[in-house]
């Protein structure tokens, strides 16, 4: 489950994620609106928790926005104004639950649980490309009979590339949405992990092939 915090405080930030990792979570970290938003919109986190006063855009203009543009990740919005107006001025922004600072660890990770559990059906098990497919539960990649485990930045690599099955995907994007915005990882690095991945899908005996767009990126491709 993938979590994106989006925190201008920046221990505050800190914090958070390492709280959320020791819940074995796997969590992005944004220090403004824009960024939040940017990341947001990527479509890969299970839940986001947002601050609402953030520089750029606040927490109800990035909710507001996400919905527009037909968004619907769950949003936890965190404040440090308990006042009921401010509650309800976040709810009908879009956003799916409202805590208050300072907050209980465990009340944090126990309304990220209940936000899994009422997205429920919507929630996908699997991503399927012709005859591959990518188990969300436990992180494998199968075809026909075969199967094989994938680490966890393949994984995240394969669900991206599967939930744009006709697009290309910049090089750039894969960099911010596996290795976050603090990585130093670079384009070398994501090249080694789409070999990894190429091999793996030969074992598979796939008819998808990870195709290389010079300059761009990567996209999925059916062989014929």
């Amino acid at each position: 489950m993938r979590i994106l915090v989006v925190e201008d405080e920046i221990r505050l930030a800190e914090t958070l994620a390492q709280i959320l990792k020791q819940s074995k979570y796997n969590v992005d970290v944004a220090h403004d609106g824009e960024a939040g938003y940017d990341c947001a919109m990527s479509g890969i986190y299970d839940v986001i928790v947002l601050d609402v006063m953030l520089p750029e855009m606040n927490g109800f203009e990035v909710v507001r926005e996400m919905r527009r543009q037909k968004n619907y990740t769950p949003v936890i919005l965190l404040t440090a104004r308990s006042e009921v107006p401010d509650k309800v001025k976040g709810l009908d922004c879009g956003a799916d639950d409202y805590l208050t600072k300072p907050f209980a660890n465990d009340e944090l990770i126990a309304r990220i649980r209940a936000l899994s559990r009422r997205k429920g059906e919507i929630i996908m098990d699997e991503l399927v490309l012709d005859d591959l497919q990518l188990n969300l539960a436990n992180n494998t990649l199968q075809c026909d009979d075969k199967t094989i485990q994938l680490g966890l930045k393949e994984f995240e690599i394969m669900r991206i590339l599967l939930s744009n099955p006709n697009l290309i995907v910049p090089k750039e994007d894969l960099l911010l949405k596996v290795w976050g915005t603090e990585s130093d990882a670079e384009d070398n690095n994501v090249e080694v992990y789409i070999s990894f991945l190429r091999k793996k899908l030969a074992y598979l005996n796939s008819r998808v092939n990870i195709c290389t767009i010079r300059k761009v990126g990567y996209r999925l491709e059916v062989k014929k």
